[in-house]
């Protein structure tokens, strides 16, 4: 059954010295036919930008949050299988037509059972029952824990001028790179990890995802839905930067399997390191230089480093945050001008720059310089 939204629009009010509003607002009226069935909703008039998603207020939590950060190795990744989750979706749900809303269909509970192990014919865990055998270390490696965690995410479309209802369906399919475990010594145990292989983990999570889509599909709801899925590598436990989305697919409406996937050959780098090194000589070089010329005249910094967002093996994004010691405002405001000089004069402007400035007081400054513009964007907090 379909579930539909009554919008109630909301009207921004922009006037010269004005702060934009919503408290104007246009009340629609409901459609008798579809009463048991319909909320009342508002969507914001003003739309930050087209990378963004509107989203109807007020704003539900979706069935699984809290669920996400227990499961996931560090932060980072909890952030990046949501961003990059959305960003692939546009690409199917492009945020003119659509809403986005957090998943309302796939519960917390069966969340829960989709992620244990399979433990006989009647168990619903997708990953791999634990192999019996006298080594516990070789079980382990024999079945390691593949799938981290399940995210649905809901776009919504409207219909007609006072309506919208589901119109797609993400699901973000999180994996580990790195299994860990404890290995027995008859006195408690210590911590062990197996590396799982690129090739077997994204095997494994195809089958897993395979699976999802038959689940869901008899779903009262999404038996119907176009789905967009993709397989996420999260990092190791206490990475810097976080994994990347390897797979996708879409699932065409009224299909219940997955015919055809798509790599997805994207990553994020740490600057400095050697691995970002000998992959991006010329990226890591830009970095460097940019580094020593803080040293130079900046010796009282405690750390500079950049997190690299790359597409096909070209950089797209590079955020870099700076950690400082100031004596003062003055100094504050020096340093940041001098900063913003080294990133134009280092960094070519085909990529995405930002540089955060923060000292043990927290964020000082800000620097922003989208791909193309000439001049870069500079706040002093």
């Amino acid at each position: 059954m379909k579930r539909f939204l009554s919008l109630l629009l909301v009207v921004s009010l922009f006037a010269t010295g004005c702060v934009p509003g919503f408290e104007k607002q246009e009340e629609v009226v409901q459609d008798p036919a579809q009463q048991e069935n319909t909320e009342q909703a508002i969507v914001p008039r003003y739309k930050i930008s087209d990378d963004y998603y509107q989203t109807i207020l007020p704003y539900k939590p979706g069935e699984t949050r809290g669920q996400i950060a227990p499961r996931l190795n560090s932060r980072v990744d909890v952030e990046e299988l949501e961003t990059g989750l959305m960003r692939m979706a546009q690409e199917v749900f492009p945020s003119d037509n659509y809403l986005y809303q957090e998943g309302q269909y796939i519960k917390r509970g069966t969340i829960s059972e989709w992620l244990k192990r399979k433990t006989g014919d009647e168990s619903l865990g997708l990953n791999p029952p634990l192999v019996r055998g006298e080594d516990t270390e070789e079980t382990n490696e024999n079945s390691p824990i593949y799938l981290a965690h399940i995210q649905e995410q809901n776009y919504l479309i409207r219909r007609g001028e006072d309506q919208v209802e589901l119109g797609g369906v993400a699901i973000g399919i999180a994996l580990n790179s790195v299994h860990y475990y404890n290995l027995s010594d008859g006195e408690g145990g210590y911590p062990r990890e197996y590396v799982i292989d690129d090739a077997e983990l994204e095997a494994e999570g195809k089958k897993i995802a395979e699976e999802v889509i038959k689940r869901v599909r008899t779903m009262e709801g999404l038996e119907n839905v176009p789905i967009m899925i993709g397989l996420y590598k999260q990092s190791p436990a206490n990475a810097v930067v976080p994994g990347s989305f390897i797979a996708k697919a879409n699932v065409p409406t009224g299909n219940n399997s997955i015919g055809k996937w798509d790599s997805v050959n994207e990553e994020y780098h740490l600057f400095p390191h050697n691995k970002t090194t000998d992959l991006y000589r010329d990226d890591a070089v830009r970095f460097e230089n940019f580094k020593l010329d803080i040293d130079d005249y900046f010796p009282n910094h405690t750390g500079v480093i950049g997190k690299g967002y790359y597409i096909d093996g070209e950089i797209q994004q590079l955020a870099i945050e700076v950690n400082m010691e100031f004596n003062g405002k003055a100094e504050l405001i020096g340093f940041t001008q001098y900063v913003t000089g080294l990133l134009v004069e280092h960094f070519p402007n085909y990529m995405n720059l930002q540089v955060s400035i923060s000292s043990i007081n927290g964020q000082e400054a800000l620097i922003v310089r989208d791909a193309g513009a000439e001049k870069p964007f500079v706040h002093i907090y």
